[in-house]
């Protein structure tokens, strides 16, 4: 199992550590619900040093990144990053990805830490052109400093003006004394914040100085579990659950970033899919009635026909209730459409909602 950097930091501030992709990683430090509301409220930090940056250089560099992503990485300018997934050949995604653009020739791709050899290989394939390849997945640790005052907590590490910064854009600057930090407005919460780059000599040294630069805001360090039921809350795709390689971007409410103005890998048959339409359809699901709807739960119609199933389900910290992401026959995905979920021998009432469930 692969340590993160501050991995004796974390066992120090008392996280209780489990494996994840591979990485023994921080799952909480004092309850879910408590760093849950922290984030939505406040403002927290999460170690994710687990994820994969790989660096494409030269004067192929988009082409490749065209060749190999659903998005338009064309209408990429310095200073902006795309949310984007790796389509496979069968019509299924090997990840979800966010491509930075760095300056004309030089490209960061961010991927999923239990992807970062799949995908590696499976970019190299297409890499035809000779363009420069860097995985520098283990020389980074990366901080998601997210709520609404991350960028009071923050503002005084930096001259770069956070509060002006742009959804999804970034900027190299200095950021608590360390030079080229990448200062990235994204996150995987929906309560706002910054994504920190840094290298992991100094890992530890920026780690402190956002604490103590954030104690007047109650800054506090969140766990693996408040992120994925905080991403849950926004209808946020977790790559493992929601799409895997059997799952289309379309058939998983992706068609937004999948543009058909380029060629890329399978887009014919995405193409296709798009004008002939999809069979099933991710929905977000809200209980009527009391019960935790989990992973793997069938959904049913009314005769209790199974028409489905839950891909990510949780109780929502915030709506006090059960919510659940899950693909289900497209004549049943009409938002307001009772369902049915299967929970053990119980049979409890859901009805298909709107992402995000919570709205803030």
């Amino acid at each position: 199992m692969k340590t993160i950097a501050l991995n004796d930091t974390h066992e120090a501030l008392g996280a209780k550590m489990v494996e994840f992709a591979g990485y023994n990683m921080p799952v909480r430090y004092t309850s879910d619900i408590e760093e849950h509301k922290t984030v939505r409220t406040g403002v927290g930090v999460f170690d994710v040093s687990h994820m994969g940056e790989f660096m494409l250089r030269g004067p192929k560099a988009l082409d490749l990144i065209q060749r190999v992503t659903s998005n338009d990485a064309s209408k990429l300018v310095d200073g902006k990053a795309q949310y984007s997934c790796l389509p496979n050949q069968e019509g299924g995604i090997v990840d979800d990805l966010i491509v930075y653009r760095i300056k004309e020739e030089e490209y960061m791709l961010v991927v999923n830490a239990s992807n970062i050899e799949k995908d590696w290989n499976w970019i190299s394939q297409f890499n035809t052109e000779g363009v420069e390849m860097e995985n520098i997945s283990d020389e980074l640790s990366l901080f998601a400093v997210q709520g609404p005052k991350a960028f009071e907590a923050l503002q005084s590490l930096t001259d770069v003006n956070l509060a002006e910064m742009g959804f999804y854009t970034f900027e190299i600057g200095q950021f608590a004394g360390v030079d080229n930090v990448v200062i990235s407005a994204t996150g995987y919460t929906g309560a706002g914040g910054f994504e920190l780059y840094v290298p992991n000599n100094v890992a530890k040294e920026v780690w402190d100085k956002i604490f103590e630069a954030g104690k007047d805001w109650d800054i506090k360090p969140i766990g693996l579990a408040a992120r994925d039921t905080l991403r849950l809350e926004m209808g946020y795709c977790l790559y493992g659950n929601d799409i895997d390689d059997t799952t289309s971007p379309l058939e998983a409410g992706l068609g937004w970033i999948t543009k058909f103005t380029k060629e890329f890998t399978n887009s014919e048959a995405l193409k296709k899919q798009k004008e002939e339409g999809v069979t099933q359809k991710l929905i977000g699901l809200e209980m009527i009635d009391k019960g935790i709807p989990r992973a793997g739960y069938e959904i049913m119609d009314a005769d209790e026909n199974v028409i489905g199933r839950i891909t990510s389900g949780t109780q929502s910290p915030m709506l006090e209730k059960g919510i659940a992401m899950g693909y289900i026959q497209k004549a049943f995905a009409k938002v307001d459409t009772e369902v049915i979920i299967a929970v053990r021998k119980r049979r409890l009432k859901a009805k298909v909602v709107k992402f995000p469930f919570y709205k803030g």
